[in-house]
């Protein structure tokens, strides 16, 4: 692609940054077949191609965003599908990132648009507020048919019936490996998670524990910045990112961590991603230290490999059936049957695809993967309150080729994705961890074995 950026405008490393960028672009339209949005809206400015267009036009002006673009920016998902499909190598995600600051900075939002993305930058990344938030969601889910905005009623039936109390193992401490010691791991414990399912960190220390890994819950650790930085609030999100990296910095100083481990892939995605974000800051070095270290839980455990199995594929009797025609499945022989969905932020942003379904296979689980796992469940972050009607369309699209395996259960690296295709079918959903956990002589999942003690 012809760009026609001036030498002033490209003294801006973001603009010159992105006009490489730019110029890699073909128009070979291959992000189109990919492209949730273009799936469901058919708008070619609702695809990475007319987006980019809009992008360019945008910048190489250096005008002010103007609704018609933010409209459409808005309604990128930043799954990144059109990265992995890309011929050309377009680095999409930089982009995007890009335009959504100049979006940030330049377009006056709309009052209520203002007001519902400064409510979500303040409390979902701060798990107290965020607790909080759902509590009084509870309380209003009542009146939610009076509520005048779409996306207010998304808010509050994002609220779970019932909330965990909160998890004495997210406090700042060091659990002891079980046996030889033979890694010392940090546990990034995110932010919505620990409110939401405090089930997934509890099962991510056991399973590292008894992997022979020490595991250390840093103290000052704090949201990620990952919210916040995809709705394009630059400087909120390099704090809180800036308070994360310096956490994990001062526990790999008191001795030497092997990898920071990551069990949100959205959250990992961004962690993997701060060499860039620190690019031109004074703290770049640490950045990519921390960057260095970043391994999603699955990623990790494959190469670190699993503790011994002693529950192959778990013990329902539902796991007897077949698989229906059509579906792929792994290795695994008579194991609970899992659905695996592939997290776009999982196997587009970090490109690990086959590492959660082999893990799931050599724990004994026979593992399904649904049609199109490539689209996305239309989480995306705060995407599913913001952009409800758009979400929900994605997320019923997915449910519809997840029912059609005849699975036991839904396994799912994201928190986002499992609250979201949660909202559209009974099947239980669990975090791939859980059951690696209950694979290794962890307790049954929640999900499948409700337990007592949560808040009702």
């Amino acid at each position: 692609m012809q760009t026609n950026f001036t030498e002033a405008q490209l003294q801006d490393p973001g603009i010159a940054e992105s006009n490489q960028i730019l110029r890699t672009c073909v128009h070979c339209g291959f992000c189109t077949a990919t492209c949730p949005t273009y799936q469901v809206l058919g708008d070619e400015l609702d695809s990475p191609r007319g987006r980019i267009y809009l992008i360019k036009d945008m910048l190489e002006a250096g005008r002010p965003a103007d609704e018609k673009t933010t409209l459409h920016l808005d309604r990128c998902l930043s799954c990144l599908a059109c990265m992995t499909t890309c011929p050309s190598g377009v680095d999409y995600m930089h982009l995007i990132d890009h335009a959504r600051v100049h979006v940030e900075e330049t377009y006056r939002r709309p009052w209520r648009d203002r007001a519902l993305r400064a409510l979500l930058a303040r409390v979902v990344p701060y798990p107290r507020r965020f607790r909080l938030a759902m509590l009084g969601a509870r309380m209003a889910r009542p009146f939610a048919g009076l509520l005048p905005d779409p996306r207010l009623r998304a808010m509050v039936g994002m609220a779970p019936p019932r909330l965990p109390p909160p998890s004495r193992n997210d406090e700042p401490q060091t659990f002891p490996a079980l046996g030889e010691r033979r890694a010392r791991v940090a546990l990034l414990t995110g932010c919505a998670q620990r409110a939401l399912n405090t089930d997934i960190n509890d099962a991510t220390i056991r399973l590292l524990r008894r992997a022979g890994c020490e595991v250390v819950i840093p103290r000052g650790l704090g949201c990620c910045g990952a919210l916040t930085h995809h709705m394009g609030k630059e400087a909120a999100a390099l704090e809180t990112a800036r308070g994360t990296i310096r956490a994990f910095l001062s526990a790999d100083a008191d001795q030497s961590l092997d990898a920071i481990i990551i069990n949100t892939s959205g959250c990992g995605t961004t962690v993997k991603d701060y060499g860039h974000m620190f690019a031109h800051d004074p703290d770049r070095a640490g950045a990519e230290r921390v960057a260095s270290l970043a391994r999603d839980i699955t990623e990790f455990l494959d190469s670190h490999g699993l503790p011994p199995i002693t529950r192959p594929g778990g013990t329902l009797p539902e796991a007897a059936k077949t698989s229906p025609p059509g579906s792929e499945q792994t290795d695994g022989d008579g194991g609970l049957r899992v659905a695996y969905h592939a997290a776009c932020s999982l196997q587009h942003g970090q490109r690990i695809v086959a590492a959660p379904k082999t893990l799931l296979s050599r724990a004994g689980f026979r593992v399904v993967t649904p049609a199109d796992s490539h689209l996305c469940c239309g989480s995306a972050g705060t995407y599913n309150l913001l952009q409800p009607e758009l979400s929900g369309a994605l997320r019923d699209r997915k449910v519809a080729t997840i029912e059609v395996l005849g699975a036991d259960v839904v396994a799912a690296g994201n928190i986002g994705c499992m609250i979201q295709i949660g909202s559209g079918t009974d099947l239980p959903i669990v975090h791939t961890v859980e059951l690696l956990d209950w694979a290794t002589g962890g307790p049954c999942p929640a999900a499948l074995s409700p337990a007592p003690g949560m808040v009702a």
